[in-house]
């Protein structure tokens, strides 16, 4: 049976990263891997969550089974910081753990196809993980165009994709820090876009992956909080992989909000099936640190703190690049407007190749970079080369 199986493609990035790790020139620049670096290009861990495992060491009872919903304190310890004043208490609002933001975004396109969805509407480019679970649920995916051609978010695009859309369509739109484009909706488009939606039959599905990497924490949350606030039914993906720093331990949550407390518990029944025949049961640490971070003040403040310092990084280089004038061909500067790690250049495969060969700079065929891996000791080799490249080769 399994000769009947055909050889796949190994993904991109992940063949980057044995690209990047053998070779040997000491000057060698890594912007693909999609995970925060320090200016010294490390990836610590947070001390907030080094304090909270300490806890988890010396305090935690037991290791059994917690249930397909995960760590339940950690879940509820989220909710202030993802929806705000927008949260209602009358059991309107429920979630459970998942396996990293992945898990939570394909629980809630597993959901909604259990409830009758059979398209997904998706900016794009997106997040190359969102086409390979819409495809692997059998949904079909229903793209428009994410970015406009002056730099800014294609709300004509997204209006004319919900205007097409009915009763069994999905929209999956980025809460903040857009992966890979960098392009956000601006608060006065969220606005708008919760309107839409609100007059329209498609159901939202948010995937909350930076938050706290692009304006600040409740900065960051208003597009997903102008929807809550406006719609009867959304679902959201939530990642702490990245602004806890905790990408190895897959720490995500998932949450539904409906217009009646009946249908949520309806819909978390539903979720709890799925999970527990997807994976059982979510992992515990990570969650479970998390929680302790949240429901302690002074660990909430040291983590806060912390993530500021990676916003700030991160905006510092954005600001580098948006100001650098010697690129050649390729214009930097809407970079400085755009937020989060990622950022799309407008270089083809074959400028990406002479790049990695030439100059040892290693990035995604598609373009995208991930700015916190430059460097204020690097960003000026970077754009030379990328000057050069631009100068001898066609766009």
């Amino acid at each position: 049976m399994l000769q009947r199986l055909e050889q796949q493609s190994p993904d991109a990035l992940l063949a980057l990263i044995k690209l990047y790790n053998a070779d040997d020139r000491p000057s060698k620049i890594d912007l693909g891997v999609g995970v925060y670096r320090t200016a010294d290009g490390a990836t610590p861990v947070f001390a907030a969550i080094k304090g909270a495992e300490r806890r988890l060491v010396d305090d935690q009872p037991s290791k059994a089974y917690l249930g397909p919903e995960g760590d339940m304190g950690f879940v509820t310890a989220l909710v202030p910081h993802i929806f705000g004043d927008t949260a209602p208490a009358d059991g309107r609002l429920d979630g459970m753990q998942t396996p990293g933001g992945t898990g939570a975004v394909r629980l809630a396109l597993a959901l909604a196809k259990r409830a009758g969805a059979r398209r997904v509407l998706m900016g794009t480019p997106s997040w190359p993980n969102h086409a390979q679970i819409v495809s692997d649920l059998e949904l079909e995916v229903v793209g428009f165009s994410h970015a406009a051609d002056n730099g800014r978010a294609d709300m004509a695009a997204l209006r004319s994709a919900l205007g097409d859309a009915d009763e069994k369509d999905v929209v999956l739109l980025h809460g903040c820090c857009h992966n890979p484009t960098g392009v956000d909706y601006t608060n006065d488009e969220w606005d708008e876009i919760a309107g839409l939606l609100a007059q329209s039959p498609v159901l939202p599905v948010i995937d909350l992956a930076y938050q706290g990497l692009g304006d600040g924490m409740e900065e960051d949350a208003y597009g997903l909080r102008a929807v809550a606030g406006r719609v009867d039914e959304v679902l959201v993906a939530y990642s702490c992989d990245k602004n806890f720093g905790l990408y190895r331990d897959r720490v995500g949550a998932f949450y539904v909000l409906t217009g009646d407390p009946a249908a949520t518990t309806r819909v978390v029944s539903n979720a709890a099936a799925l999970a527990r025949a997807n994976w059982s049961m979510p992992p515990d640490h990570g969650g479970a640190a998390v929680r302790v971070v949240l429901d302690d003040e002074a660990l909430t403040a040291q983590w806060l703190e912390e993530l500021a310092a990676m916003r700030g990084r991160i905006a510092q280089v954005r600001e580098r690049l948006a100001s650098a004038n010697h690129a050649g061909a390729v214009d930097l500067e809407p970079l400085g407007r755009q937020k989060g790690m990622f950022a799309m250049l407008p270089v083809n495969k074959e400028q990406v190749q002479m790049l990695r060969d030439d100059h040892a700079i290693y990035m995604a065929g598609s373009g995208r970079i991930n700015v916190a891996g430059l460097t204020m000791g690097n960003i000026d080799t970077f754009v030379s080369a990328l000057a050069e490249v631009a100068a001898n080769t066609p766009a």
